[in-house]
């Protein structure tokens, strides 16, 4: 059992390691989106400080609604 355990690791780990180079190889190592900048890392990471902000505070929001409506009862 242990042994077949071991076995499924390792070509697990071997098959994703040989996939993963042919993956990022397309295009000269060039994403989906394209030649990247300064101004585009910045500008994304902006969108991610955002993003999560604003999930926090609407998650925030919503659980205070959830208890406010649970103590009423």
């Amino acid at each position: 059992m242990r042994v077949r355990g071991l076995l499924i690791f390792i070509s697990t780990l071997a098959l994703t390691l040989a996939l993963a180079a042919p993956a990022m190889a397309g295009k000269g190592g060039e994403g989906l989106y394209g030649k990247t900048d300064d101004k585009v890392i910045t500008n994304f990471g902006f969108g991610l400080i955002i993003f999560f902000t604003t999930i926090v505070i609407t998650f925030s929001v919503i659980q205070h609604l959830l208890d406010r409506r649970k103590t009423r009862r």
